[in-house]
Parts: structure tokens; sequence; C-alpha cells
């Protein structure tokens, strides 16, 4: 058995003031561990948005009326409350399962040794995306569930995305400067790519705000915009992002670019086409929910998947220290 030390005063007042540099202090964890701590954090800013995708599918949106609590005088659902407040009121639990996941993260990155801050920061950037998103769930309530406000509760959510995709990814490269691994033009070609990404996102909110789904039973203001208009700019953008992508991927063979580059774009196509199917099947079955939150799920694995291509094109060695050169010879000379 290995005795515990004591605690000590001295120790107790050192975790109050800093937790984070005491458990550093005291826990090296292995870079598998901050690895899985990073990836935890991902996967559960995946679930969030499937969960909240649910929440609007099944018109649970407004089943907790008000906001921090559930109800005016309770903070969870109370027994008088449907199955729509049980789905609105798990949803808001599951944000703080989120939350220590990515305490987890941030606390896996603050120990490892040697310390990387670029990585703790991109922890910290997700713990205040959580927290800025939950006020303005809070707020897609009180103003009864808003599509803007909707949309932007969205958008935050597909940040949070973003920099969970680059922790994970920084955890698996060194802090040395990146170096490309492809040409200007084939990066000014994924930046594209990123670009027309975003645009896909962004009006696919738009096709959620105009749309069938409100998120709730009752009478819920939509976007004014015609939601068929709105699908084929959809499915146009859609369409753009897949052809960007099947030419990366040609152009990656051609030049003969490394492995991962080719490997990455290659994923992305697949799960564009996976993406493309069930949009169209949606499509033309009317909405059905199951579906519809299935493309959310795959909405989510696409700006994954475009965010590791980016990031593929370039890699982050260890950075090498200076090491001193060799030392002068001082050749002494003999007069013959």
């Amino acid at each position: 058995m290995v005795r515990v030390p004591n605690v000590t005063h001295a120790d107790a007042v050192a975790a109050l003031r800093n937790p984070l540099s005491f458990i550093a202090a005291r826990w090296t964890p292995k870079p598998g561990t901050v690895r899985r701590a990073a990836l935890s954090a991902l996967v559960m800013s995946v679930v969030i948005v499937v969960t909240g995708g649910a929440v609007r599918l099944t018109g649970s949106g407004l089943g907790c009326p008000t906001w921090p609590k559930c109800t005016a005088d309770s903070l969870a659902p109370t027994g008088a409350m449907n199955f729509h407040s049980a789905i609105e009121f798990g949803n808001r639990m599951l944000t703080y399962v989120l939350c220590a996941a990515i305490g987890w993260a941030i606390i896996a990155a603050r120990s490892e040794k040697p310390y990387r801050r670029s990585l703790t920061r991109l922890g910290w950037v997700q713990f205040w995306l959580v927290m800025s998103n939950a006020v303005l769930g809070g707020i897609v309530v009180l103003v009864g569930l808003n599509p803007y406000t909707v949309a932007a509760h969205f958008l935050l959510a597909s940040a949070l995305i973003a920099v969970a995709t680059v922790m994970w990814q920084r955890t698996r490269e060194g802090d040395g400067a990146p170096r490309p691994l492809v040409g200007g033009p084939v990066q000014q070609l994924v930046w594209f790519l990123v670009t027309a990404s975003v645009l896909l996102i962004a009006v696919g909110t738009v096709v959620t705000g105009a749309g069938p789904h409100a998120g709730d039973s009752r009478e819920v203001e939509r976007m004014p915009l015609d939601w068929e208009t709105v699908s084929k700019l959809h499915a146009v953008l859609a369409w753009i992002v897949v052809t960007l992508t099947f030419a990366l991927w040609f152009i990656l063979k051609a030049v003969d670019a490394p492995r991962s580059p080719l490997h990455r774009t290659r994923e992305l196509f697949l799960i564009l086409l996976s993406q493309g199917v069930i949009g169209y099947v949606q499509y033309f079955t009317n909405l059905p929910e199951a579906l519809v939150g299935l493309h959310m799920l795959g909405s989510a694995l696409v700006w994954i998947g475009v965010l590791r291509v980016l990031l593929a094109m370039r890699e982050r060695p260890e950075p090498v220290a200076d090491l001193p050169g060799p030392s002068a010879e001082v050749t002494v000379g003999t007069r013959a």
C-alpha cells in the first residue's frame, strides 16, 4: 500500500488559490490521456447539437417555459408537467456534462509536461463559448423560440465544435511553427472549401428557421421566406462543397500529396455523399423527424471533416532547440 500524503494547510490554501496549478504540480497525464480528454469535449459538443435538435423536432422547445429555472417556482420539471418538459430539461442538464468534459480537457492540458499554453487556451475558449451559448439558449426560450435567435444558437454551437476540433488536432501535434504540406494554390482551394461550408451551414439555419419544425406545438414565429427556395439554395451550396472537395481530392492525387491531406479529403467526400442522400430523402418525404435529426448529426460531422481537411494541409512538429555550435579549435603551430 502506498501511503497517501497528508494535505497541509498550505496545500489547501494553494488549491483554493489556483486549483489548476495545484493539480498540475502533482499530476502529469500521458499524451494519450490529453488526447482522449480533448476528444471527449469534441464528442459532447456534437451530442449537445443532436439533443438540441431532438428538443426542436419533438416540439419541446418551450417544455420549460422560462430560464434559468424550468418554471417560475421550480428548477426542475414538476409532476404536473409533461414529457416535453423532461426533454427540454434533460438537454439543459447535458450542458453540465459538456462543461465537465471541457473541464477535464482543460485540467489535462494544464497538467501536461511541458506546459502548452496554447492548448489550455483552446480549452478555455470552449468553456466561454458554452457559457455564452447557455445564456443565448435562455434568451431563445424567453423570446418564444424566435427563429433568428435559434439560428444564432446553432451557429455558436458550430463555433464550439470548430474550437474543439482544433484542440483535438493540436493534442497530436507539436508547438513548432506550422509547415505547409501543399502549395499555395491548393491552400487557396481549401479556404474556398471552408468558406463554402460556412455558407452551407448558415443557409441551413435559415432552412430550419423557415421550415415546418418550429420547436413547439404553439404558434411560433418563422422566418418570412419561401422554404422551398431556401432549401434549393442550400442544395446548390451543398453541391458546390461536394465539387470543391472532389476537385481538391483530384488535385492532391495529381501532385502526389502526402497521405494525411489525401485521406482527410476522401473522408470528407464520403461524409458529404452520405449527408446528401439523407438531405434529398428528407426533402422528398416531407421532413420526417428522424431523418432531420440524422441530418443535423451529419451537419456536425461535415463541419468537423472540413476543419480536419484544413488542418491536414500543414504539420506542426516539435520545436527544435537551438543547439550550441562546435567550439572553435585553436591550433597552436610550432616553428620549424
